[in-house]
């Protein structure tokens, strides 16, 4: 192993001798498809007393899960107990698995009730915006921190309250507008029986001009997360730099694929040498295939390195403000992070909960410094990877 703070390389050794075929129905986190499902393999206990205690339907299982043993966060035994009905837009396309949340929240108390509405994260924000003080959504619950900073900018969302807020590092709840639920950190899948961890540069501006990764990488540019990095990467480096290294992995021979798992899965099967996707995809290729000869790399301090968010939001417009303030509470509980972060490995919101998998945590990532909520500057986005023959 190479030692850069955390330990950058060799992110899942180990993890198939640990028998993560036993993690496949936990599912993923997709932002941009319905692969996510939620699937069951949890235990049937109930969820009651600290933190620390069984976790019953909402932590995943396999090895994962099963070592995890206590964790911080408050549980949801100390929240205030929801009593009323919501209208909850989910945007993106994991509904499966949010219902699924919900509906756990929903057999916990007698008196409560939600109406859930579905769509593309984008159409969601979209639609919010045009229905303004008139929508009937009391939150808006999205994959993407962009949807969630566009409803917001529009000045269509209630301030969120320090005790739902005070717990999430302040780069996840910009103006308190929104706050996140699950992150997603930028990786670099590399195949090991091609590369080792030093083939991978630590700095992502650097992977054209790479000679161990010529005609050897792939992407997905069609895919929303991988327009997030471009973007990040427009925000930090200029549009000029980045529309060089469009251009210089476009000369460099990068493959493209529809999503960033197919771009994990050709990493594993010897396709590709390495490929950019977000870090749960690897993770879901190990837990169905522990000995596929796959590891993650991460970049440092540059929009290799960005962590998205997943968050909610409640609309200023809701009746129910109070009730929408205890739900968003609730998705931030010790229980609800658990839930994210073993049947999906995203990242957990509360640094009392460490994420799945030996991965490093947020602190230790170092992701560069940027608004998240920028990211919903797409369009001039969209407009550079077509210039340059991306799109």
């Amino acid at each position: 192993m190479t030692e850069r703070r955390y330990g950058r390389r060799r992110v899942l050794a180990g993890l198939g001798a640990a028998g993560l075929s036993g993690l496949a129905g936990c599912g993923g986190f997709t932002p941009e498809q319905n692969e996510a499902t939620g699937t069951d393999g949890a235990g049937n206990g109930t969820v009651g007393g600290t933190a620390g205690d069984s976790f019953g339907e909402f932590r995943g299982s396999g090895p994962l899960a099963e070592g995890r043993g206590d964790v911080g966060g408050t549980a949801i035994a100390d929240l205030p107990d929801l009593s009323g009905e919501l209208t909850i837009y989910l945007g993106g396309g994991e509904g499966g698995l949010y219902r699924d949340l919900l509906a756990r929240f929903e057999g916990m108390y007698d008196d409560f009730s939600y109406n859930a509405r579905e769509s593309g994260t984008s159409d969601a924000a979209n639609t919010l915006i045009n229905e303004g003080s008139a929508t009937p959504a009391d939150v808006f619950w999205s994959v993407d921190a962009g949807s969630l900073a566009a409803v917001a900018n529009r000045g269509l969302t209630a301030k969120l309250p320090s005790n739902v807020v005070d717990p999430v590092p302040d780069e996840f709840h910009p103006d308190d507008q929104w706050v996140g639920t699950a992150g997603r950190a930028r990786a670099v899948p590399y195949n090991t029986s091609a590369l080792s961890g030093g083939d991978v540069p630590d700095s992502v501006m650097e992977f054209p001009n790479s000679e161990a990764l010529a005609n050897a990488m792939g992407w997905a540019p069609t895919y929303g997360a991988f327009q997030a990095f471009v973007t990040a990467m427009r925000l930090i480096e200029g549009a000029d730099a980045t529309r060089q290294w469009l251009r210089g992995m476009l000369d460099a021979g990068v493959s493209e694929y529809n999503n960033e798992f197919l771009v994990s899965n050709a990493v594993a099967d010897g396709e590709l040498d390495a490929g950019f996707a977000n870090h749960y995809y690897a993770l879901r290729v190990k837990a169905s295939r522990p000995n596929a000869p796959l590891d993650l790399a991460f970049t440092s301090g540059d929009a290799g390195a960005l962590i998205n968010a997943a968050g909610a939001e409640v609309l200023s417009a809701s009746g129910n403000q109070e009730l929408a303030f205890t739900f968003v509470r609730h998705l931030l509980s010790a229980e609800a992070q658990e839930f994210f972060a073993t049947r999906t490995y995203a990242y957990p919101m509360i640094p009392d909960i460490p994420p799945v998998g030996g991965l490093p945590t947020i602190d230790e990532l170092n992701p560069p410094s940027i608004d998240l909520s920028r990211l919903s500057e797409i369009q001039p986005t969209l407009e550079l990877m077509r210039d340059v023959g991306v799109l």
